[in-house]
């Protein structure tokens, strides 16, 4: 059994997210400015970029670090969700978070066709 693009993408970006993401990329990845959050994003570029290229990479990399400052997640929870002073946040913060990377890699795989 062979794992689809999909799923090969996913299982990047959960070995990249949670089994390669120290405490220091964790803390400091939110400043675009520190070190942690191009660590962090060059590990998912590369990681990403053995499935799709560098241009895959390298796009998807700069789209998980934008998401990671975590602004437009704050947008979209006091915005849309309206849940901004919920006591559920941390959890309401990483589960969007994870959405809109997993969004990001489908994104890339149905567009990426369209681009060949």
């Amino acid at each position: 059994m062979t794992l689809t693009t999909f799923e090969a993408a996913f299982m990047l970006h959960l070995i990249a997210d949670w089994l390669l993401q120290n405490e220091w990329m964790a803390v400091n990845k939110v400043k675009l400015s520190h070190p942690a959050a191009w660590v962090h994003g060059s590990i998912h570029g590369v990681l990403l970029g053995l499935l799709f290229g560098w241009v895959g990479g390298i796009t998807l990399a700069l789209l998980h670090i934008l998401i990671d400052t975590r602004y437009p997640i704050r947008w979209w929870i006091k915005i849309f969700k309206q849940c901004n002073d919920s006591p559920d946040l941390p959890i309401l913060l990483i589960g969007c978070d994870q959405t809109l990377h997993i969004s990001c890699i489908a994104g890339w795989i149905v567009f990426a066709r369209c681009w060949q």
